[in-house]
């Protein structure tokens, strides 16, 4: 497999015996970037295929090409990674929620996910209460953190 992108080393976090699926491959190089694969890209790429998202992530490290552009505003944006603020206010519905949610004082990227979809909220709402209530998102549903 050719190993395109950024030259980063990514691929190595999933050992040398590594293999990915050629199909999801191609998918991934079709629609990389400038190196780099944003997340709602990868998410498309997951549902068009049947694949699970932690498989176009690791494929996406395979090709050492960076996931980009999060949409919780996370990581992969320039020049200053995360774009994320904190939230000025929280409903007490929504903190109640992200309360309800954590294990260990952090919060599953897929559980913010899910609190978004429940109150019909962009998914950088969610991360954006989480950052002014202090709570770091954890687990990244395609494996970049």
């Amino acid at each position: 497999m050719s190993q395109a992108g950024s030259g980063g080393q990514f691929a190595e976090k999933h050992g040398a015996d590594a293999t990915a699926d050629p199909m999801v491959a191609e998918a991934i190089q079709k629609a990389a970037k400038a190196g780099g694969l944003p997340c709602a890209v990868a998410f498309k790429i997951a549902a068009d295929l049947g694949r699970s998202p932690g498989e176009i992530g690791k494929t996406t490290d395979l090709l050492n090409l960076r996931l980009a552009k999060c949409q919780m505003g996370l990581f992969g944006y320039t020049p200053n990674k995360k774009i994320v603020k904190p939230a000025a206010e929280i409903a007490p519905p929504l903190r109640e929620a992200i309360t309800g949610a954590l294990k260990a004082r952090r919060l599953s990227c897929r559980s913010a996910w899910d609190i978004a979809e429940r109150f019909s909220l962009p998914k950088m709402a969610v991360s954006a209460a989480c950052e002014a209530m202090g709570v770091k998102i954890v687990h990244c549903q395609l494996g970049a953190f």
